[in-house]
């Protein structure tokens, strides 16, 4: 990989086929971030669920998860086709890092009171660091430029309307909401479909699916400790909450190893909130 002016790598595409291809550290650490977010996201949810809001709790978390999910995905997207792993790269990594941080301080105001601004600030500190990225992947690597600069261009467009949607009612954001998702999940069909598709790795795009995974069932595994932790004081119930805590854990591991990801993500938002109300009925009681 040649060097040019600064340091800094020449931004070519990766070898989709390049054997034993594994994340990175600094993927890892990326991780690491979203783990704050996805549990301050179920921490809230956990909290409507046991005011008697379930409904309004999983549509709230619907809306704050799918920021934290397409953020990520976004990331891995680019990471696994065009990682150089210089120092531009790194620091860009690190705005998105920072950006995900926002998001989860603002994952609690959004699911509670419905103020999304904290949240949509973090979403688009995430998305717009990208767009530097796809820039320099459009004037590096010429046989991508096309497909790069409509990845660029989508992302402003659209993050553009997530702050106008800022601006509307409270009651009209849910339906808006779903239109806006649907435009983001376009943008990369658009700009993959008639022009040269990014190189993307198979084996590190399952990988780095399968770890994201294993970040929401460690809500799972969270949720299951707590629930034994907080019987403690209560021993009538330390027998029927492990019993729930230990299948809830082999649920997780077998729904890990067999089930498709979405799956597997929306059965760890069960068991946890299973996990919980058998833990806050155990202390109530």
């Amino acid at each position: 990989m040649t060097t040019t002016r600064f340091a800094l790598r020449t931004m070519r595409p990766r070898d989709p086929a390049q054997p034993h291809r594994a994340s990175s550290p600094l993927e890892a650490f990326f991780d690491l971030v979203f783990v704050v977010a996805v549990s301050l996201a179920s921490g809230q949810l956990h909290h409507h669920e046991t005011s008697g809001d379930l409904l309004g709790g999983v549509i709230a978390y619907l809306m704050v998860f799918f920021a934290i999910w397409w953020a990520w995905m976004n990331f891995t997207w680019f990471a696994t086709s065009f990682d150089v792993d210089d120092w531009l790269y790194r620091l860009m990594t690190i705005v998105q890092m920072g950006g995900a941080l926002v998001m989860a301080a603002g994952a609690p105001a959004a699911m509670n009171e419905g103020d999304f601004r904290l949240l949509v600030v973090g979403y688009l500190i995430m998305r717009l660091a990208l767009v530097p990225q796809w820039l320099r992947a459009a004037a590096q690597s010429a046989d991508y430029r096309r497909t790069a600069l409509s990845y660029a261009v989508g992302i402003v467009v659209v993050q553009a309307l997530w702050v106008a949607w800022l601006w509307l009612p409270g009651e009209l954001r849910p339906w808006v909401f779903l239109p806006l998702v649907v435009l983001e999940l376009l943008v990369p069909v658009v700009a993959e479909r008639r022009q040269r598709r990014t190189p993307w790795h198979p084996e590190h795009i399952a990988e780095r699916s399968g770890l994201f995974t294993l970040i929401v069932l460690g809500e799972s595994v969270l949720a299951s400790t707590n629930a034994v932790v907080d019987a403690v004081d209560h021993v009538e119930h330390l027998g029927t909450l492990v019993g729930i805590a230990a299948c809830g854990l082999v649920l997780a591991a077998w729904l890990q190893a067999t089930l498709p990801t979405a799956a597997v993500l929306m059965v760890a938002v069960v068991v946890t909130l299973e996990i919980s109300r058998r833990s806050d009925r155990a202390v109530e009681g």
